[in-house]
């Protein structure tokens, strides 16, 4: 999966044309875009979104309101008996916050009849102040847990800022920290690096700037908050033919040289991590393929 779009679970429009904007993951938000007055709405408009889904579509996930709120507990016990792919959980603290959410799905998967460990789920996990000297704590959370993402917004309202950008457009330094810890966090847990969203929806320089950045650090998907950013993140998230050859030659040319730990290719010489990169490289290529 490269592409994550955030779908406002109270728009029917919005949601009607969902399906057909080329995501590999579809977000239904129940948090931060839906008012609490439209907050039931939101609930049973995901719902029947999930029941309406083809297996052939993409991925349904929705994102649930934060666990220091009375209302996550209902998002879920709304939406878990229909299957959703995973559930996006905002503004985590640590791993514990993981396992508090995992031990809610396992009581409503029993009760609705569905194989333990179904129900995936994934974390906003830079939203707090706190938050900041966890990143570590998510491996072994769950292994429900397939991917981790951070947010500059509400951090910078936790921490007080008057922005989270520079002059330039640049995230200053304290959301920069926070984007690196949730690479290594997710990185060190065995799970997908999700970057955050772009904003300015209308800014496709600045979009794919960053998106490639992310690719260039070791990130692997994106998250979207308009239909217009997904193919920007498929194609920027989806190895080109002259990376997979260069891949693949890597590959080669260690199997050609046999039990060694390093060779050399084009006049440079590459060790077993370069091996290791080549290989997941050619891996997510092959994933992003179409069945």
């Amino acid at each position: 999966m490269r592409s994550f779009l955030f779908i406002p679970a109270d728009s029917e429009k919005k949601l009607a044309k969902a399906a057909s904007t080329g995501a590999d993951a579809l977000i239904l938000d129940i948090e931060d875009s839906v008012a609490l007055s439209n907050k039931e709405a939101a609930r049973a408009n995901a719902r029947d979104y999930l029941k309406s889904a083809g297996a052939e579509g993409p991925r349904v996930c929705v994102r649930m309101n934060a666990l220091d709120t009375p209302l996550w507990e209902t998002d879920l016990e709304a939406v878990v008996a229909h299957r959703p792919f995973a559930i996006l959980v905002p503004k985590t603290i640590s791993g514990e916050c993981v396992k508090r959410v995992a031990a809610k799905l396992d009581l409503l998967e029993r009760e609705a009849g569905i194989e333990a460990g179904a129900t995936k789920l994934f974390c906003v996990a830079t939203e707090t102040a706190a938050s900041l000297f966890n990143l570590g704590t998510y491996a072994g959370s769950s292994p429900r847990l397939f991917a981790m993402t951070w947010g500059a917004e509400d951090l910078a309202t936790a921490l007080g800022a008057r922005s989270n950008k520079n002059e330039s457009g640049n995230y200053t330094e304290p959301y920069r920290l926070a984007r690196t810890l949730t690479l290594a966090g997710a990185v060190s847990a065995g799970i997908i690096p999700l970057d955050g969203v772009y904003k300015d929806f209308r800014d496709e320089a600045g979009f794919i700037a960053e998106a490639r950045e992310a690719v260039r650090d070791g990130f692997t998907a994106k998250m979207a908050i308009h239909p217009a950013q997904v193919p920007l993140i498929n194609r920027v998230f989806t190895p080109s033919e002259e990376d997979v050859a260069h891949a693949r030659a890597i590959v080669d040319a260690f199997a050609k040289a046999g039990d060694v730990g390093v060779v050399a290719l084009d006049g440079v010489m590459l060790d077993i991590p370069h091996l290791k990169q080549a290989q997941a490289l050619i891996a997510r290529a092959e994933a992003a393929q179409p069945a």
